[in-house]
């Protein structure tokens, strides 16, 4: 459940920026990121979250692999200290 507490507060901290942190379900694509935030000026990134020490699954890297090569940011958050990090490397790309 702690995935669940991670997700909050990385929806909290982007509305803190003045974004949005939408929840990404794609029902015709399995594995996509579960997150895509916008934060102000245009700055878009992916972000699938995962609890402690819980990685991507292969599906999972295969999609982000793909979202990469069009050129678009893609993370993994799976602790609650990286929350500024994916959101600062987002806002200034």
């Amino acid at each position: 459940m702690l995935e669940k507490r991670i997700e909050v507060a990385f929806v909290k901290a982007t509305q803190s920026r003045g974004g949005l942190c939408l929840k990404f379900i794609s029902p015709s694509m399995a594995g996509v990121p579960d997150r895509i935030v916008l934060l102000p000026d245009g700055h878009l990134g992916f972000v699938e979250m995962k609890a402690p020490s819980k990685h991507p699954r292969p599906l999972q890297i295969q999609r982000i692999n793909q979202l990469k090569q069009l050129g678009f940011q893609v993370f993994a958050c799976n602790q609650f200290d990286q929350i500024g990090g994916i959101l600062d490397a987002i806002q200034t790309a």
